[in-house]
């Protein structure tokens, strides 16, 4: 009988995104997308927002993922120029609720959409007030002319996802995957660890990685990078409490998968190319909007953005055109630099 798990469709990874085709310079297309390295910059404010906005829908974690996979896969065969991340957001979350069988409404995914574009201008706006401290925001008008627009965008955005896909809507998540890898390496007693990795694999989604990977290999990656994070000494002291022993708390550990005769890894059908690119990817994303997404690396695992960093992520966001205007603006500036600095 034919599997009912149908494989992800993958990009090749020397092929060139249809944005630097079109000339959108390497940083702007990864701010957009989900902030990576080399071609695929784009795209982190979108994967956040559709993220964010999950969470204040109270939407199920496989919605939001779905939705992200979907959206990092559309930019791998159409350009930032003619589509805005905004709009493309907007429709990828709210297909992916209907693939997933639980439907968002239209209006609550503009709302949630609108707001959290005010509160990106409110926090990147001189003096830079925290986002707990904005409640300014006035949800338009059910009648007004803007809702009508953003609900027209929703609705084109999403035909134009099921047709620049292909209708190949089918996303394998990563997180089935892990949990068997962690059983066969007997690492699911490890709580920290397995945290570490659920959270790992939420972040994942905001990069290229679900467009460029086998689901398979995210979660393999995800304990890749895991294992070579030292286990907080707390950890280690409580256990040697725990077992009667006094004397100060051990320095942190690593927990060690075997080497020999062949890496762990290869028993996956996975290389370790494929995960430390992988893993470069990711930590791009913590390195260049200021650090974790999911607060992973500080506390042990939770959905969303850090609220230690939370503020510092909206603010960057602001200087970053979501709309097709606005990405053609920012290349028309581009332009004109250039020019003059050809000039001189």
């Amino acid at each position: 009988m034919a599997s009912r798990h149908l494989l992800n469709p993958l990009a090749p990874l020397d092929q060139p995104t249809p944005s630097a085709l079109d000339g959108v310079p390497d940083q702007l297309e990864r701010d957009l997308r989900a902030r990576q390295a080399d071609e695929f910059q784009r795209i982190a404010v979108g994967a956040l927002l559709i993220q964010q906005a999950g969470v204040m829908l109270k939407a199920p974690q496989v919605v939001m993922a779905t939705a992200q996979v979907l959206f990092q896969r559309f930019w791998f065969v159409t350009s930032l120029k003619h589509f805005g991340i905004r709009d493309i957001g907007m429709g990828a979350l709210f297909l992916a609720s209907k693939l997933e069988e639980s439907t968002l409404r239209i209006r609550d995914i503009v709302n949630c959409f609108s707001y959290l574009s005010s509160l990106i201008s409110y926090c990147s706006t001189a003096p830079y007030p925290p986002p707990n401290s904005y409640e300014a925001y006035v949800p338009m008008d059910y009648f007004a002319t803007e809702f009508y627009d953003h609900k027209d965008a929703l609705v084109i955005a999403e035909m134009q996802l099921l047709k620049r896909l292909g209708f190949q809507t089918q996303c394998g998540l990563p997180y089935g995957h892990l949990v068997n890898y962690l059983q066969c390496l007997e690492l699911t007693g490890e709580k920290e660890l397995v945290n570490r990795c659920w959270g790992f694999c939420n972040d994942m989604l905001q990069t290229p990685a679900p467009a460029l990977y086998p689901q398979g290999t995210l979660a393999l990656a995800s304990i890749y990078l895991a294992i070579r994070l030292p286990r907080p000494a707390a950890l280690s002291s409580s256990s040697a409490s725990e077992n009667g022993t006094d004397g100060p708390p051990p320095p942190p550990t690593l927990i060690a998968l075997p080497l020999e005769p062949v890496p762990w890894w290869t028993h996956f059908d996975a290389t370790e190319e494929e995960l430390v690119h992988i893993t470069s990817l990711l930590l791009s994303l913590y390195r260049d909007w200021g650090g974790s997404r999911s607060g992973v690396i500080a506390d042990g695992g939770a959905e969303g953005v850090n609220v230690k960093e939370e503020g510092c992520v909206w603010r960057r966001a602001g200087g970053l055109p979501v709309t097709k205007s606005g990405v053609r603006e920012a290349l028309a500036r581009i332009g004109a630099d250039d020019e003059l600095g050809g000039s001189r």
